[in-house]
């Protein structure tokens, strides 16, 4: 049963500050992605788009203010023909305004899908080459929930960007547009001081920046922790996802062990802490609600404050106190911007805390432990594989094998044993080019020629028939041929499934999905496969049935097992080696060449190899 501890911030992997230069660190690396995306052209065109349309939204706001005047001055003086001449100018910009209006609803959203496809296509495309994603779920925190920094946080940046983004463009329109009005209206108001009247250029200008400004600085102060809050909570929502997803997968084995009690306790640690966060962020922005919505409640009553004086003294009329209060406020909501969005721009820097730590660990992995000493992977013409001096650095020691130099010659068939899983997991791995640190040469033939067999077989979504040709298209394979490799490997009776879409690796028991993996196999011919216990966890009659086939049709086929050491192996494999465990030798943990808190994966678990 995994335990929730009170571990430090998550989140924030390896509690990084959330600093100006970190800031502009991640955007400038994710903006690089965004840059090189084929999306690029269309990103540039809807950007160009919206300023347009943004621009012209504020060039008739300023319109429609100036339209307060002559309106206002109607309803003072009860003229009732400019009242309804008014009315129908107010028509007329509020229906230009309309129109821009949906056409940056549509911009704004469009922009959204085009962002995150473009972030989306950039991430997996870096994940999914040769090596990263492996690597990567080995690196501890940073690897542990691909799919919440690929799915969730992906959409979530790109959303918040998209928003905020729009936002501050309107609001700096708007706040150079309506700067100059509220400066050309400043002319004639005063502040009184005493016996005298104090009336300095742009008194109203300054009075606006002097207010924003205070209420900005305050939101700032309050509302900091809400990034590194935010940073937290989307890692223990990622946590609790993980583990409701992991008990859905095991759910047979939990409901027959009887475990859904201990299991429940589980997940209330889990979601516990969850809970714990939310209410900090609660709490949070319950404090930055005092300030954000008391500066709302203020802003109401502040540009007439600031322009009653002059009102007062008779020196102005109601039509043109209501243009002032229209362009303060204007200029408010520009300045304003800061302080309405401070708990989004938090949950922004968040989750681009996140993704581009994501792709920076991404692209680091390419890199990783480059300082170390790495096994020497060569290919040549030879079928042979050659072994020689291999020292595997791995977390738990340095492994090696019984003999310095193994020459396995081609439709040789070959035993590895040993009893500790994880030695064998690190050799395969090593065999596999999946762990390149250590030392020594393997020489092999073309990877094309070479099959690697994890214990657990993996078996992709979609029909079954693809499941057997994969990697390949199944359409790469004529149909008899995919029916004579089930039938070879003893699966036969699922002719009548094979183009029925369905989660196969649900349908199907353990010892069928392997024998799936050995029907590919069959399917392919390569020149040689190298086993991970893939032939041990089959059931007795199938381990026989697929021996034979190696003995008989394919016994061309070069077999590497690293397994166990069986009593009924004696005649299948000509040779036998062992795995050797030095203790003292050169280790290599790749969590910590990242400086990344212990992995939750160990080296023992099987990996999907090919």
């Amino acid at each position: 049963m995994a335990e929730q501890s009170n571990k430090p911030p998550s989140g924030a992997e390896g509690a990084e500050t959330a600093t100006l230069r970190s800031l502009f660190s991640d955007f400038i690396w994710m903006a690089s992605g965004f840059w090189l995306s084929p999306q690029r052209n269309k990103l540039l065109m809807l950007a160009g788009a919206l300023i347009g349309v943004v621009g012209a939204t504020a060039y008739m706001q300023i319109r429609l203010n100036s339209w307060n005047r002559p309106f206002y001055n109607a309803l003072t003086n009860k003229d009732m023909p400019a009242f309804l001449s008014q009315l129908v100018v107010f028509g007329e910009l509020a229906g230009i305004l309309l129109v821009l209006n949906v056409a940056q609803m549509w911009l704004n959203q469009s922009s959204k899908v085009v962002m995150r496809q473009g972030l989306v296509d950039d991430l997996l495309n870096e994940w999914l080459k040769p090596k990263r994603a492996f690597r990567l779920s080995n690196s501890g925190v940073i690897g542990a929930n691909p799919d919440q920094r690929l799915q969730a946080d992906a959409q979530h940046l790109t959303d918040l960007s998209t928003e905020l983004g729009i936002g501050l463009l309107q609001s700096t329109l708007l706040l150079l547009l309506f700067v100059g009005v509220l400066w050309g209206l400043s002319r004639g108001e005063f502040l009184p001081l005493g016996s005298r009247d104090f009336s300095p250029p742009g008194y109203l200008v300054w009075c606006a920046l002097l207010y924003a400004g205070a209420a900005s600085y305050l939101s700032w102060r309050v509302g900091r922790p809400l990034i590194n809050l935010n940073a937290e909570h989307y890692a223990r929502e990622a946590e609790f996802r993980f583990a409701l997803v992991r008990i859905n997968e095991h759910i047979d084995g939990i409901t027959l062990y009887g475990g859904e009690a201990d299991e429940r306790q589980s997940l209330n640690g889990v979601f516990g802490s969850v809970l714990d966060i939310s209410r900090q962020i609660v709490n949070a922005v319950t404090r930055l609600t005092w300030i954000t919505a008391g500066y709302g409640w203020f802003t109401i009553i502040a540009p007439i404050l600031v322009a009653a004086p002059a009102y007062f003294r008779g020196t102005m009329s109601f039509g043109e106190l209501m243009v002032i209060v229209g362009a303060f406020n204007q200029v408010q909501t520009a300045l304003r911007w800061f302080v309405d969005n401070f708990s989004n721009l938090a949950d922004w820097r968040a989750t681009l805390l996140r993704v581009a730590r994501f792709r920076k660990a991404i692209l680091g992995m390419d890199d990783l432990g480059q300082a170390k000493s790495r096994i020497q992977f060569a290919e040549e013409a030879d079928p042979s594989i050659k072994i020689d001096d291999l020292r595997v650095a791995s977390p738990v020691g340095c492994v090696m094998l019984s003999e310095p130099h193994a020459n396995m010659n081609a439709k040789e068939r070959v035993l590895i044993t040993s009893e500790n899983g994880e030695h064998k997991a690190v050799l395969f791995r090593a065999v596999g080019g999946l762990w390149p640190w250590g030392s020594g040469r393997i020489t092999a033939p073309a990877r094309n020629r070479i099959m690697f067999m994890p214990v657990r077989a993996y078996i992709p979504p979609g029909t079954l028939r693809a499941a057997v040709a994969y990697p390949h298209a199944s359409k790469d394979y004529e149909a008899p041929a995919i029916v004579k490799a089930l039938a070879a490997v003893g699966l036969g009776h699922l002719e009548p499934h094979l183009d029925k879409e369905n989660r196969w690796d649900r349908e199907l028991t353990d010892n069928e999905k392997q024998c799936v993996a050995f029907a590919r196999v069959i399917l392919q011919r390569p020149g040689w496969i190298v086993v991970n216990d893939a032939l041990d966890v089959l059931d007795p009659e199938s381990r026989m049935l697929i021996r034979s086939l190696f003995q008989g049709e394919f016994a061309d086929l070069g077999i590497i097992n690293i397994g166990h050491d069986l009593p009924d192996r004696s005649t299948f494999y000509g040779r036998k080696l062992h795995i050797v465990l030095d203790p003292l030798g050169v280790t290599f943990t790749p969590e910590s060449e990242q400086g990344i808190p212990e992995p939750t994966n160990s080296a023992s678990e099987s990996v999907s190899a090919r």
